[in-house]
């Protein structure tokens, strides 16, 4: 897997690529501070698979940034790690179908459950943000027509099950920080704002 992490920050730059490495230890990152050196990035190497990006950088406004990037390298999952909480900061960057947002006030488990969970193929938007943005994120869903991903699907058929989130964490080998993560991104995926609704909705949509 190819990674790009853009954040003017080389302390955190470095810090996020040491939590990727343990993650994914055969990821490939490549290192920008800038927007305009994330361009040259993805134009030397268009093939990137993920892109994590500071909104908050001196060279370029985040919004012409990010859809030079989309426009370089539409096959790339774009993700933001970002500090700023505005709402509508993140509105916008919903609205553009990025694949994450994750504030870096984040604790460090949460972090990784979230960098995981989008490894994975998922999307992760913090409670905070669903709460705030569930018009535009199931807006988001709608326009780029996504589909379950194999977890989503697997967490579903838990769900559907009745199990309690430490028991669907034993049966995936995974924490139940991450279980959350997959809870809220297939919430997400139905359009739906709790567990049993998710449920009521799969099922009228053939998907159990």
């Amino acid at each position: 897997m190819k990674i790009l992490i853009a954040d003017d920050h080389a302390l955190f730059r470095d810090g996020l690529s040491m939590h990727l490495e343990k993650i994914s230890p055969q990821a490939v990152i490549t290192q920008t501070g800038n927007f305009s050196q994330a361009l040259k990035a993805v134009q030397s190497v268009p093939d990137m698979d993920l892109i994590i990006i500071d909104l908050d950088m001196p060279d370029m406004k985040w919004e012409e940034g990010l859809s030079k990037l989309k426009e370089l390298s539409p096959r790339s999952r774009i993700v933001v790690i970002s500090a700023s909480d505005d709402s509508r900061n993140i509105k916008k960057a919903l609205e553009t179908g990025i694949s994450g947002y994750i504030p870096k006030r984040s604790e460090t488990k949460i972090l990784t459950s979230a960098l995981k969970l989008i490894l994975d193929g998922g999307s992760y938007l913090p409670p905070s943000v669903l709460e705030h943005n569930s018009s535009a994120v199931q807006d988001s869903r709608r326009a780029n027509g996504k589909t379950l991903t194999a977890r989503q699907a697997e967490v579903l058929g838990y769900v559907a099950q009745g199990l309690s989130n430490k028991q669907i964490a034993y049966n995936m080998g995974v924490s139940e920080a991450t279980v959350k993560l997959h809870i809220n991104a297939l919430l997400r995926a139905v359009g739906a704002t709790n567990r049993t609704q998710a449920v009521i909705i799969a099922q009228k949509m053939g998907l159990i």
